[in-house]
């Protein structure tokens, strides 16, 4: 995969999996990542999709009605790309917290859907459900931190609370933000999942 590799200052600091939302690139979230933990390495990473040019991690049939093979199919192919890289890079593979947003919150949050222990951590911005119908693995002693617009075109409310609800079943642990805001990222977001990550991970 397409990607980009900076390494932290601090090697016990947890590796910060970037992925971008559609149409964008493995640099997008390299300053929200620097934000949220600037001793982090950072691992950005372009979606393999291609949709009317755009970058995605996964096919859609149609807005927010997404491609359920070509799901489990990129979710593998995300798994498999941390498990290499960490050898690459020398990272700790255990030690992985994933900032998603938008399409890249939904591949995100489908790693934890499909695979046990493949992430320490989650920041999702503004994240969908990505399946339904299926058990979870036992996410204990896994953080997420959510952050949602109440007024998201694209995410109605009852989706944010349905997902939470279904990773809280799994034993996860979750924060969530609920903004006044649409589908945009906001500051507020990225300073509160800061927030989270320090509380969280550096006790």
């Amino acid at each position: 995969m397409k990607h980009i590799f900076e390494k932290g200052e601090n090697p016990n600091a947890p590796t910060l999996l970037l992925l971008h939302g559609t149409g964008g690139t493995e640099h997008d979230l390299i300053n929200v990542g620097k934000m949220i933990s600037a001793e982090s390495s950072l691992l950005g990473v372009k979606g393999n999709v291609s949709e009317f040019g755009m970058a995605r991690f996964f096919r859609r049939l149609s807005e927010g009605v997404f491609d359920e093979e070509d799901l489990i199919f990129r979710t593998q192919e995300l798994k498999e790309f941390l498990d290499e890289s960490a050898e690459a890079y020398q990272f700790n593979r255990n030690n992985i917290v994933a900032v998603g947003y938008s399409n890249g919150a939904n591949i995100a949050a489908s790693l934890l859907f499909h695979y046990q222990n493949v992430l320490a951590g989650a920041v999702l911005f503004h994240p969908m459900v990505p399946r339904r119908g299926i058990t979870l693995p036992d996410l204990s002693g896994t953080s997420v931190f959510i952050g949602a617009g109440e007024n998201d075109p694209l995410v109605p409310l009852q989706e944010t609370k349905e997902l939470v609800t279904t990773l809280k079943v799994a034993n996860a642990d979750i924060e969530v933000l609920f903004e006044q805001n649409g589908h945009q990222l906001s500051g507020n977001e990225v300073y509160a999942a800061r927030d989270w990550f320090n509380k969280k991970f550096f006790k």
